[in-house]
């Protein structure tokens, strides 16, 4: 990141219902193409977590983000601008793919096992330690 990029938020919403966690494919043509992350996107000028939970889930999975917990953990996607802010959020709806080449219901446990994007690489086994130490 240069001195002139300005550091960028990014909603990485970590929904989880009977112990499983919702993740999509990217889309081929996106950054981190082919790879598995956990939903959201790039906060808007002004908009809080909360704000962009409800916008991105809505406009990327039809889903209605009903609440938002505090951030687990912000990962720096390398030398871009962006900073993930992984984020419990509660959603209802049963999700659809409007953006997504593909999504999964994963076991924490099985997280690793898939092809994920950097950032929610690191969240996984941040996650994963967690939940051993729990």
């Amino acid at each position: 990141m240069t001195s002139e990029q300005k550091e960028l938020k990014v909603l990485a919403a970590v929904i989880e219902r009977s112990g499983l966690y919702l993740v999509c494919r990217r889309p081929e043509h996106k950054r981190h193409g082919g790879l598995w992350e956990f939903p959201g996107g790039k906060l808007e000028e002004g908009e809080s977590l909360k704000d962009a939970a409800v916008r991105e889930l809505e406009e990327e999975l039809g889903l209605k983000a009903v609440s938002i917990g505090e951030t687990y953990l912000e990962v720096k996607d390398g030398l871009s601008p962006f900073l993930v802010c992984f984020t419990p959020v509660e959603a209802v709806g049963d999700p659809v793919l409007t953006e997504h080449s593909a999504l999964s219901w994963v076991r924490l446990i099985d997280l690793p096992g898939l092809p994920l994007a950097p950032c929610d690489r690191k969240f996984a086994e941040y996650l994963s330690a967690s939940q051993e130490h729990s």
